[in-house]
């Protein structure tokens, strides 16, 4: 069995964390304001988690179209930045009955450091 996998890459911007910020309302400025940000741990301004997960839940559905979130859990053990060439992997993992997971990854890829990974669960078939 060949292993089921959707990619993209991807080059965010401030302008796109900008525009995030004002569609969900995350105004927090370690994404928007790049003062604030260089006085932080990080230097610079960071994406938002729900961001990437928004990438990934795109990859998701091009392995299970049509499928319906039912669980995720992603932990975000380095930054992602702005003006960096990032790498978004979906692997579907089983598919059983009326579900399937699927592992979710984004990592530079300058350097192949991950900053977002863990798993979603998608429901498969119509909705009840």
């Amino acid at each position: 069995m060949s292993r089921a996998v959707a990619s993209a890459e991807r080059v965010f911007t401030q302008a796109d964390f900008d525009a995030f910020a004002a569609l969900s309302g995350d105004d927090n400025p370690i994404h928007i304001d790049p003062e604030f940000a260089a006085r932080s741990r990080f230097g610079r301004t960071v994406a938002h988690g729900a961001l990437l997960c928004a990438v990934l839940r795109g990859l998701a559905l091009r392995l299970i179209p049509g499928g319906r979130p039912v669980d995720q859990s992603v932990i975000f053990p380095a930054p992602t930045f702005a003006e960096e060439m990032m790498l978004f992997e979906a692997e579907l993992v089983e598919r059983a009955g009326d579900r399937a997971r699927l592992a979710i990854r984004c990592r530079r890829s300058s350097d192949g450091t991950v900053t977002c990974e863990g798993e979603t669960e998608l429901a498969i078939g119509e909705a009840p």
